[in-house]
């Protein structure tokens, strides 16, 4: 999942900051995901529904041919 958001907020073309506002959270919050670091699962939860309501759609192992990624929705 870290390396998800990053691409989604790449994606996006956001930073660490907006997603932070997107979800209500503090930009701390997303440094620490991405860096890997264990969250509790309703904050990963609440990251990842403001990163798909801005159109971030999430793909499942198997879905590229390099394993996870995201795409942006209609563009799949």
């Amino acid at each position: 999942m870290p390396k998800q958001i990053k691409m989604a907020r790449a994606a996006l073309g956001i930073g660490v900051r907006d997603l932070a506002r997107m979800a209500g959270v503090s930009s701390n919050t997303i440094s620490r995901l991405e860096r890997g670091e264990e969250l509790k699962a309703d904050t990963v939860a609440t990251i990842r529904t403001a990163l798909e309501l801005a159109g971030v759609q999430f793909l499942d192992e198997g879905a590229t041919a390099s394993g996870l990624g995201v795409a942006l929705k209609g563009e799949s």
